[in-house]
């Protein structure tokens, strides 16, 4: 299964309404130095050990700096049985610009 992507103005709009959990995938250090306010950070590398800090009955966003761990982790997820997952549209790097 591929994995869906969402774009930034959809993302705004589900972090107004509060219905969405927001599952940064990128190093302590990349979200140190930014990230979005209300994410969690579940680095790639630590994705599998944790994915029962991720709430399977809400929607999941994954973000990571451009798009490419973000799909990993959503395909790591889909595997585990996660159906309301997506990946942010051009990561980090769109959501700043």
């Amino acid at each position: 299964m591929s994995c869906r992507s969402i774009t930034i103005p959809e993302l705004k709009s589900h972090l107004f309404r509060g219905d969405v959990q927001v599952i940064d995938v990128r190093e302590i250090d990349e979200y140190r130095a930014s990230h979005i306010e209300g994410s969690t950070l579940i680095p790639l590398g630590e994705l599998v050990h944790r994915v029962d800090e991720i709430d399977r009955r809400r929607d999941v966003v994954l973000v990571c700096r451009s798009g490419n761990r973000s799909t990993q982790a959503c395909e790591l997820l889909h595997e585990r049985g996660f159906s309301n997952v997506r990946s942010l549209s051009g990561g980090l790097s769109a959501w700043t610009a």
